[in-house]
């Protein structure tokens, strides 16, 4: 449904800024129906690649593909199928949720006898069946996703791309938001591709895609991709984590990544972990503070991939281009 063939993006100098490319010939295909998670560290081009798809930016090269049609080449049959929930958001805050769906329905051409059906089943999953004359302003963050859900599924679209829509969000209101798209992407069969710097979201999704630099360093299951790290880890946190990495690297040869004041010890079968946690503690027992074996997550896999620390989700603004 989506595919992307040897797209590159290059930022042209200004402002005593070099040239810099943003996209590296990426080449990146979504499956009809899948549920598509995009992650990767600021930097990385997830905004400049959604800017791409949604048809805000015209790439150097390459080409792109949604529902059989040519992003470039046929913008208009694309837009037809296609829905967008952006990160800011798009929602007129001073009118009401009726009057935001309205306007919605009006700009994509949705006759007056289709109207009342189609609203209807946009809202039956929400919360806001007696909000509509509340004015966007008045709802919490929570409520007015819901109303950018709400409207862009008005037009039930066949492929939804969304820009970290859960950022602001309480942990309850993420949930909730979280739930009702997965019951909507099912009920649909739609296609959705979901930028998120919160890797407890791509948990249930059928795939994420992790990049770095503008390349595509990752694609597979969730799954999948915590088996590239073994099935079990060692998770060190010792006094002085600067040397102390050093130290067992040199004096065991293990593989050790830093993770804030963490070091994990990776690509460790079940059962070998408890072996190798009890030679650590018995030699330096007086340089650790606690150790553990746990099983990795998405979060270990973004460190393992990347080489980067998890981002700070807390009032995560998103990346600059």
């Amino acid at each position: 449904m989506i595919r992307i063939e040897a797209l590159r993006h290059v930022y042209p100098a200004a402002r005593k800024q070099p040239e810099r490319t943003a996209l590296f010939d990426l080449n990146l295909q979504v499956d009809a129906g899948e549920f598509v998670i995009l992650s990767g560290p600021n930097g990385s081009g997830k905004s400049t690649l959604f800017r791409i798809l949604c048809g805000l930016t015209m790439p150097s090269r390459g080409r792109v593909g949604i529902g059989g049609f040519d992003l470039f080449a046929q913008a208009h049959e694309v837009r037809r199928i296609m829905g967008v929930v952006f990160q800011s958001p798009a929602v007129d805050k001073h009118l009401t949720v009726a009057e935001n769906i309205r306007i919605h329905a009006d700009l994509y051409g949705i006759d007056h006898s289709d109207f009342g059906h189609l609203r209807d089943e946009a809202l039956a999953w929400t919360d806001l069946a007696d909000r509509l004359d509340h004015r966007v302003d008045t709802l919490s963050g929570g409520l007015s996703r819901q109303v950018e859900l709400a409207k862009v599924m008005m037009t039930r679209p066949r492929v939804l791309l969304l820009d970290e829509p859960t950022t602001g969000l309480d942990p309850g209101s993420r949930r909730n938001f979280l739930a009702a798209l997965h019951r909507l992407q099912r009920r649909y069969g739609m296609t959705v591709l979901m930028t998120s710097h919160v890797f407890a979201e791509a948990e249930d999704v059928d795939r994420v895609a992790i990049m770095r630099e503008g390349r595509l360093l990752a694609y597979d299951t969730p799954e999948a991709l915590k088996g590239m790290i073994g099935t079990e880890m060692v998770v060190v946190r010792p006094t002085d984590p600067d040397t102390f990495g050093d130290v067992l690297r040199a004096e065991l040869g293990v593989a050790v990544r830093r993770h804030g004041d963490e070091l994990r010890l990776e690509e460790t079968e079940n059962g070998e972990g408890l072996p190798l946690l009890e030679t650590i503690l018995n030699r330096w027992r007086p340089d650790i503070r606690s150790i553990s074996i746990k099983q990795p997550d998405l979060e270990d896999v973004f460190v393992h991939v990347t080489g980067r620390a998890v981002p700070d989700h807390a009032g995560q603004s998103g990346e600059s281009r």
